[in-house]
């Protein structure tokens, strides 16, 4: 009967995830709440079915309707971002630097890009080292919180890599796309750029579009400011196309069709209501870094106005952000602790990052961004007991749980769909 007890477990956990979030305020910059309509299209028939190999011509047969889903979503997402290819093959946005990597690169080949001690992805450093080509940093200005265009310009001089990669998992301001482009395409480079964290901002129109800024390729995931099914996707000029897709059949095995299906919900959800979406994110990230630099803490980059994505960083100061943030978990807000370029290494963090996207998305604007500040800097100031504050973190969740920014705003955003049937049926089979 055991397995009949681990069987109704699991059910209960599951249930318990989705009551113990609903009752969070979610800050966790990589993460965001699909809508009803996503949710249901992940778990169809599609979920089961491969789809290997290339559109209309699979290596299984059955696929007559996937290969309409697959056409119909690679024309969503080319024309949401004005791109010229799109692929949406990766499950990860890892996943998908290292296809551009495989693609593009030969191992003893040179990358650039921030290293993860100045809020560059973990990606960029192992993509490196599984195709065996050596990863340079970008110089990085403190001050600006930026890739030095100066500091890279003459590096890329000299280490003539064969891609240099902007963006970042730490990104408060655009990347200088249109500043590097010149000099990595005379050194015969390619221009990449991360777009992982700001692409459903990108596909809104509200922080920097790469590709008409100069970018060769831009890989992303579709789960972070973009409100999708988690995956990555990379969109690049023609002329990478063969590469990029041939090397993406290579590593992925099977895409996840239900996943492609959802995204394809979620780009039309991008393309009504994106504008409106990408605006309200960045204004409650502005006032989130405002209202908290108001209430004492130290949030950084206060003379540039701290912000332009869906990003703030706070410094907690050396070595204090894990243990700052398991309180703050305790007061049911989810946040990440992270390095700061002024930390020694990356287990010293003293930086913890907040994002705002999918509170956003759960409806909530400015007034609401001034009472998380509240509740955060009551923390992080030890002003109230991380059982006081949750109180009020609890009390101002329950008044938003419905999702924005699609088409079927009636839905509850943690719905758990209850399998009570089964429960008692199990309950039952354990008694006999």
């Amino acid at each position: 009967m055991h397995h009949l007890r681990a069987l109704m477990d699991l059910l209960s956990y599951v249930e318990e995830h989705h009551f113990y979030r609903s009752r969070c305020i979610n800050l966790i910059a990589s993460e965001n709440i699909t809508s009803g309509l996503v949710r249901k299209l992940l778990s169809t028939d599609l979920g089961h079915r491969y789809a290997i190999g290339f559109l209309y011509t699979r290596m299984y047969r059955g696929c007559r309707y996937v290969d309409l889903i697959e056409a119909l979503t690679g024309y969503l997402l080319r024309s949401l971002f004005r791109a010229e290819h799109v692929n949406y093959v990766p499950i990860s946005g890892t996943l998908a630097n290292l296809i551009v990597v495989n693609a593009l690169t030969k191992p003893g080949d040179s990358i650039m890009a921030l290293s993860v001690m100045d809020g560059g992805h973990s990606s960029f450093r192992e993509c490196s080292l599984v195709h065996g080509v050596s990863m340079v940093p970008l110089p990085f200005d403190q001050e600006a919180y930026n890739v030095d265009v100066d500091g890279a310009e003459k590096l890329i001089r000299r280490v003539k890599p064969k891609i240099v990669l902007l963006g970042a998992s730490d990104i408060l301001f655009p990347h200088p796309v249109r500043e590097l482009m010149p000099v990595v395409k005379e050194e015969g480079g390619i221009l990449a750029y991360d777009a992982a964290h700001v692409l459903g901002l990108i596909a809104g129109g509200r922080f920097q579009d790469p590709l008409r800024e100069g970018a060769d390729i831009v890989t992303g995931s579709t789960h972070k400011t973009f409100f999708g099914p988690q995956g990555g996707i990379i969109l690049c000029k023609r002329d990478y196309s063969e590469a990029i897709d041939h090397s993406a059949w290579q590593l992925v095995n099977n895409h996840h069709i239900n996943r492609v299906a959802a995204l394809a919900v979620t780009t039309c959800e991008m393309q009504a209501f994106g504008a409106s979406y990408a605006d309200q994110v960045t204004k409650n990230a502005k006032r989130l870094a405002e209202a908290l630099y108001d209430k004492g803490v130290k949030v950084i980059c206060s003379d540039k106005n701290f912000t332009e994505s869906h990003q703030v960083i706070i410094d907690v100061g050396r070595g204090r952000a894990n243990g700052i943030s398991n309180i703050l978990e305790e007061a049911n807000i989810i946040v990440n602790p992270m390095p700061m370029p002024w930390d020694r290494d990356e287990g010293e963090a003293s930086g913890i990052r907040l994002g705002v996207q999918e509170v956003t998305r759960l409806g909530m604007k400015e007034d609401c961004m001034d009472e998380i500040a509240h509740l955060i800097a009551d923390i992080v100031l030890s002003r109230r007991s991380p059982s006081e504050v949750r109180y009020s973190t609890e009390s101002l969740a329950d008044n938003y749980q419905k999702v924005y920014f699609c088409f079927d705003t009636d839905e509850e955003a943690y719905r758990y769909f209850r399998v009570e049937y089964l429960m008692k049926e199990l309950k039952m089979q354990m008694q006999l």
